[in-house]
C-alpha cells in the first residue's frame, strides 16, 4: 500500500469521527435545548428571551454556522497534517 492509500484511510477515519461528534453537538444544542431542557431553560432570559425559546429560534443556527467553520477550518488543517492537501 502506498502512503497516500494509507492517508487516506486516516483521513476519512478522522473525518467521520469528527462529523459524528459535530453532528451530536448539533442535536443535543437544537433538540436537547430547544425541545428536550426547554422549560428549564425559560427561566433564564437571554436579550430578553426566554433561553429555552432562544435556543429553539435561533441558538441551534448560530451552532450549525460556528460548527461549518470549524469543519472547515479542522478539515484543512488534517488534509495539510497527513499530505493529502491540494495547494
Amino acid at each position: 500500500m502506498s502512503g497516500k492509500h494509507i492517508n487516506a484511510k486516516e483521513y476519512w477515519r478522522k473525518n467521520l469521527r469528527l462529523m459524528a461528534i459535530l453532528l451530536a453537538i448539533w442535536a443535543l444544542v437544537s433538540f436537547g435545548a430547544g425541545i428536550l431542557f426547554a422549560d428549564a431553560l425559560n427561566n433564564i432570559r437571554f436579550m430578553g428571551f426566554k433561553l429555552g425559546f432562544y435556543f429553539a429560534q435561533q441558538g441551534s443556527i448560530y451552532v450549525f454556522v460556528l460548527i461549518t467553520f470549524y469543519y472547515a477550518w479542522r478539515m484543512n488543517r488534517l488534509e495539510r497534517e497527513l499530505d493529502l492537501h491540494e495547494d
